[in-house]
């Protein structure tokens, strides 16, 4: 593959710099595999959906991961904690900016004075540092003045932290949330249930290199990067006995294919799909539009094949709302013998 053949060009005035309210109104691209796709909202979602299926939603919770701190020498340092190394959540790989001066051991205290993380060593990419807490309560530090990671091409303060949490998140671990998720109400979610779909949950802790772009010519020589993941039995079982699966998100979808792949419930995973991928457990994926140039437009070229071309031309054409905030999509898997069941 060449790296041409996950870009195109996406208009900037498009990328929503704010969430829509409220979450079910954002728009829905119904990719029903035909020439032309249905524009549709969220809202509308049961309408696609059928007996038998179950939809399968990641329940990380983000971290309010920025910090903004500064050496002994009174120098501005920004730190962005990427994942968490311990249960405790002392001791934690991150993004730290400037980092070529900062020296192990050093403190980086707040404005207050207060020392608030101590820098260790690089972290295994080398383009990380792993920092590790002093103050007492890690997580009630970061409930009182960190700040949510929103993504770099997102300019505009966030008003109410949790429209960047899901209405159904649990565990805070994540630098980033499964953005497919955000569309989702308590209303929306109790009339799927009564019309008999359930809804089961497993966990990905995302990392912020979901979203970066790929940066090699070919795009299938990237290295990719790894993410912690749980399915429970339960999940698993309801996705095995389902009669479509849907998942909400490329984060469940990558879930589900590593336990699919491996046979392991949890771990961390490194599967990296690409086209020629054999999907064994999602059907349809619901998801956002994605940055061009990386890992997740590929993962979208793997499950509907090069017509997401087509697809993001008529998104791009009906102005639709693109990336984190903006609106989504329902597609079909139609590269896998598996898929049983188009929209």
């Amino acid at each position: 593959m060449r790296i041409e053949d996950i870009d195109y060009d996406l208009p900037a005035e498009l990328i929503a710099q704010e969430p829509i309210e409220p979450r079910d109104a954002a728009r829905l691209l119904v990719d029903t595999t035909s020439s032309t796709p249905l524009d549709r909202n969220v809202r509308d979602l049961p309408e696609f959906l059928r007996d038998g299926d179950v939809l399968v939603v990641n329940d990380t919770r983000v971290v309010p991961a920025r910090l903004h701190l500064r050496r002994g020498s009174g120098g501005a340092v920004e730190v962005l904690l990427l994942e968490a190394l311990d249960e405790g959540q002392r001791c934690w790989d991150a993004l730290v900016r400037p980092a070529r001066k900062l020296r192990s051991g050093e403190h980086l205290v707040d404005a207050s004075g207060e020392a608030v993380l101590t820098v260790g060593e690089r972290g295994e990419k080398g383009d990380t540092l792993i920092v590790t807490f002093v103050v007492e309560d890690p997580g009630a530090y970061l409930a009182r003045v960190g700040e949510m990671p929103l993504p770099p091409y997102i300019t505009r303060p966030l008003r109410d932290p949790e429209r960047y949490q899901t209405v159904f998140s649990r565990d805070a671990r994540s630098a980033a949330a499964p953005t497919a998720g955000l569309h989702f109400t308590p209303d929306l979610l109790a009339r799927i249930e009564r019309m008999g779909v359930p809804t089961v949950a497993l966990e990905l802790v995302v990392g912020l290199d979901t979203f970066q772009p790929v940066s090699t010519a070919d795009p299938l020589e990237h290295v990719i990067h790894t993410e912690r993941y749980r399915v429970s039995d339960a999940t698993m079982n309801a996705v095995r006995d389902a009669r479509r699966v849907v998942a909400v998100g490329t984060t469940a979808t990558r879930a589900l294919e590593t336990a699919a792949h491996t046979g392991r419930l949890s771990g961390r995973s490194d599967l990296f799909i690409t086209p020629g991928h054999d999907f064994r457990t999602v059907d349809v994926m619901m998801t956002n539009f994605h940055m061009p140039r990386t890992t997740l437009l590929l993962m979208i070229e793997s499950f509907v094949g090069t017509r997401w071309r087509d697809l993001y031309r008529h998104a791009i054409a009906e102005r639709y709302r693109m990336l984190s905030f903006g609106d989504s999509s329902l597609l079909t898997c139609t590269t896998s013998v598996r898929s049983r069941h188009a929209i």
